[in-house]
């Protein structure tokens, strides 16, 4: 049953990817500087990466029923949230009048570790594949 959950916060973070990208190209691209945009970008480039590498961590799952794939695709999807979601709100600050925030800064790296720390269990995880 978790696989079927991850697999939709996943399709789920897909879609919403390609919403926000859309939307920075579209709506926001007059609203933020060049340096803000790039900001967005980043967390949408991240973000996209690593829908796919949840992705990846189900179907080793399936393929070897290796359960650390699983704990990878959740730390993917933290390093989602933690880092592109903290991009996404700082390179908005203005916008959202959220400038006050300055909390934001060291969430990013928290997500990065995140990503890190998924990679890192989804090759323990092939490590302990059998074949």
């Amino acid at each position: 049953m978790q696989v079927r959950y991850i697999l939709f916060i996943a399709a789920v973070l897909g879609a919403a990817g390609v919403g926000l990208g859309a939307f920075a190209a579209h709506g926001l691209k007059a609203q933020l500087s060049d340096q803000e945009l790039s900001i967005f970008q980043t967390g949408f480039k991240y973000q996209m990466i690593h829908v796919l590498a949840i992705l990846l961590s189900v179907i080793l799952y399936k393929l070897n029923a290796q359960a650390l794939s699983l704990t990878a695709a959740w730390f993917f999807m933290a390093g989602i949230f933690l880092f592109s979601g903290s991009l996404y709100l700082l390179a908005n600050k203005t916008l959202l009048h959220i400038e006050g925030w300055s909390w934001l800064g060291p969430v990013t790296p928290l997500g990065g570790l995140a990503f890190i720390t998924g990679w890192l269990i989804l090759a323990w995880s092939a490590l302990r594949m059998k074949g």
